[in-house]
């Protein structure tokens, strides 16, 4: 909420607006309102219900929007009436407080808010705000935390092996996600990938209808640090799926008994959140484990993890998965034979090398030749230049400068270059 008086007026009579809209239009559905407004409307569930009417009371702003004497700030308002006895306000001409509210500089907020943008088109009758844009750029409640957690509670209430499952797991909701798939620097079979899981999540239904199953096992294949973690979220923040990540590693249990059990659960509890992405990392471990453990519970274990594998299917029931190995060779033809696609990671070349640095200096001023620097990286994984930045800004501030430049990224490469020697070398 805005801080300053002009501010705070156009915020309170945002949500006004925005409830006596709600309020009369039964067809505009939560999707429809700002995550502001949200919780002024209660929303809540996994359903993301809301009951109308919504009224705006002085104690339901102080108490979810921290707005203490909310009605003080609108007192000369002449749209606004204020109910004494439930400290409630209200909108008393719609069309008017409407046309004041752009006027004082609303349009904007207006833009970007559903409910407005569709009183404006679809009742009002005026082309200049658009109801279908503010829609599609308005975040989804799907991609809330609020909404994954209302969705994992009842699955881990009813039953112990769906409490262990979920303590196995880092879930992610797409709104936790910071980057987005712009903010990457993506190979053309990257992009292609993503695409051909965007057209299948679209149109899940006719390929099921066609019993078109295989489809939506992916396996990331190449070096540390290019990118396979990243593209994962960045895909579940572009889909508007939810992440469960699974280290093959964390699962095995001290009692080795329990691995399997561990292997099952947390595929049913993927099932129980589709649509989802279940991204296992460090697939690797499957084949590191028949080549070193001469175990019978671990042989069933890994078992275990191909035929749940088998059985998972993003077309029959949503779940997307996602495996990720730095170590591809040692994968055999039983792993391999899982997965219907394969999306290399490689190394990046120079185009790609100065594409990254200039979208990871992108915040800060900086006094550099990226095709020079590209140059002089050769080898140099993503994460390695971000870190290589990560080193010259803090040499840039260490000398008292806010911005970087030749000197500081020297810095950052030499240090990057000390840590892959260390590697190759200890």
């Amino acid at each position: 909420m805005s801080g300053d008086t002009e501010g705070m007026v156009l915020d309170l009579m945002e949500l006004l607006l925005t409830a006596t809209v709600v309020n009369e239009h039964p067809d505009l559905d939560i999707n429809d309102l700002t995550p502001a407004f949200r919780p002024i409307a209660g929303a809540s569930g996994s359903e993301g219900e809301f009951k109308r009417p919504v009224a705006i009371s002085e104690g339901l702003l102080a108490r979810v929007a921290g707005i203490e004497h909310a009605y003080s700030h609108l007192r000369k308002n002449p749209f606004v009436e204020y109910d004494d006895f439930g400290q409630r306000l209200s909108i008393t001409a719609v069309d008017a407080a409407f046309a004041w509210f752009l006027k004082k500089g609303g349009e904007e907020r207006a833009a970007k808010n559903p409910v407005l943008a569709y009183y404006s088109e679809k009742v009002l009758g005026k082309d200049t705000l658009s109801y279908a844009a503010a829609r599609e750029a308005n975040p989804r409640y799907e991609d809330t935390l609020a909404y994954m957690e209302a969705r994992i509670a009842p699955v881990i209430e009813e039953n112990e092996e769906m409490r262990n499952a979920r303590d196995l797991l880092i879930i992610y909701a797409p709104e936790e996600i910071e980057f987005s798939l712009g903010d990457l620097v993506c190979t053309e079979s990257q992009v292609d990938t993503i695409r051909k899981i965007d057209v299948a999540l679209k149109n899940r239904d006719f390929l099921k209808d066609r019993k078109v199953y295989e489809f939506g096992k992916l396996l990331f294949v190449g070096p540390p640090g290019t990118g396979k973690t990243s593209l994962a979220l960045a895909m579940s923040r572009k889909l508007h799926m939810p992440l469960l990540e699974v280290r093959l590693a964390m699962i095995t249990s001290q009692y080795l008994g329990e691995t399997s059990k561990n292997i099952d659960r947390i595929f049913e509890l993927a099932r129980r959140l589709a649509p989802c992405i279940l991204f296992i990392d460090e697939f690797d471990f499957v084949a590191k484990s028949r080549l070193t453990e001469d175990n019978s519970a671990m042989k069933r274990a890994v078992n275990m993890l191909l035929k749940n594998i088998d059985m998972v299917s993003f077309v029959r029931n949503g779940v997307l998965l996602i495996g990720a190995t730095n170590h591809p060779a040692l994968l055999d033809e039983a792993a391999w034979r899982r997965f219907d696609d394969v999306v290399e990671f490689p190394l990046p070349d120079h185009g790609m090398r100065r594409d990254i640095l200039k979208a990871v200096t992108s915040l800060i001023e900086c006094d550099c030749d990226f095709d020079a620097i590209a140059a002089q990286t050769e080898g140099f994984s993503g994460a390695d230049l971000r870190m290589m930045v990560k080193e010259a800004i803090i040499s840039a501030l260490m000398k008292g400068e806010y911005h970087i430049d030749s000197d500081d990224i020297e810095t950052g490469m030499r240090i990057i270059k000390g840590r892959h020697f260390i590697r190759e070398n200890v």
